[in-house]
């Protein structure tokens, strides 16, 4: 039997996945109106990690999950869709959204990059003429990335035969999309070897979603991430490893993020009705949540947040 639960989302969301299970269903559901759709939860390289011989990927191997996408969203209105992030999935991805839009068109009308790491922008290589050949779809992208994209191969050959046409965003300043959706970027602190980072503010049908798939701490940063939760409906935040514990193959000094344990530390005192907007996301590969049976999964919800789910709908 098919199933669709809205085991800890509200009211307005939906999944395509059993949440308990997280168990892959053949069924796509209709959106009939203004949507944002998960289409991807995961740390850049995915599940399987390649050469892991961890105990989280052993299985993984022989019997892949569909659902462990890398981490991305959708959002839908007005016949129309956009993609944050263009990841290794997004062939996947864009079908997705594709079917649940009930879209006559095949590719997005607009990507959203946050920035130069590899689970965020290479999949803009299917757009090229190996793959789709696609005719000038428009992707957003900060000063330095755009510059990047422009000067580096392969990606400049997708702006100069343009199957992509960038445009250029601003430090907060507002991308209108239509007369109801308007998009904000902002820097947030990260590793920028190629690229800024940014993270998003979606305005969209009197609801505002705050989007950050990664930072580096939260008390690098000089705005405060409470404040942000407390102006936003629904904060899909970074959370990449649930504690240091997890990595032991690689010094973690390297790669920076909010531990969850850290970040659930930082929100403690927020009221239930301030908890329940937070929604993890961009898990990586070792990361305990991704198994809704272990006890770090089950402490995240019973303590009143989200784990963001692949195919989990938020209608706008």
């Amino acid at each position: 039997m098919l199933l669709i639960l809205c085991t800890a989302i509200s009211c307005k969301e939906k999944s395509v996945v059993e949440e308990s299970t997280a168990e892959f269903i053949p069924y796509t559901p209709k959106i009939e109106g203004p949507a944002l759709v998960v289409l991807g939860t995961l740390q850049d390289a995915g599940s399987p990690h390649i050469a892991c011989k961890k105990e989280c990927c052993k299985n993984l191997f022989d019997t892949p999950d569909a659902t462990r996408k890398v981490v991305s969203l959708g959002l839908v209105f007005d016949g129309k869709t956009y993609l944050f992030e263009a990841t290794p999935d997004i062939s996947t991805q864009v079908k997705l959204l594709q079917r649940m839009a009930s879209s006559e068109k095949e590719l997005p009308d607009g990507i959203f990059l946050t920035h130069a790491h590899i689970g965020h922008y290479t999949g803009l290589m299917y757009f090229g003429r190996e793959a789709t050949n696609a005719d000038k779809i428009p992707v957003y992208t900060m000063p330095r990335m755009k510059e990047y994209l422009e000067t580096n191969g392969p990606w400049s050959q997708l702006v100069d035969l343009q199957n992509i046409t960038l445009r250029e965003l601003s430090h907060r300043e507002k991308v209108e999309l239509s007369s109801q959706v308007e998009v904000v970027p902002f820097l947030v602190p990260h590793r920028d070897e190629y690229s800024e980072t940014v993270g998003y503010i979606i305005e969209a049908f009197g609801n505002k979603i705050v989007f950050i798939p990664d930072i580096d701490k939260w008390e690098k940063w000089e705005r405060s991430i409470v404040e942000i939760i407390e102006e936003v409906d629904y904060a899909f935040l970074d959370a990449t490893f649930y504690s240091g514990e997890e990595i032991n193959t690689r010094d973690i000094s390297e790669i920076p993020h909010p531990f969850i344990i850290e970040s659930i530390a930082l929100f403690d005192s927020l009221p239930a009705s301030e908890k329940k907007k937070i929604h993890f996301i961009h898990f990586n590969h070792t990361n305990p949540v991704l198994d809704t049976s272990t006890t770090a999964s089950k402490k995240v919800i019973e303590k009143g947040y989200r784990l963001a789910r692949y195919g989990q709908i938020i209608n706008l």
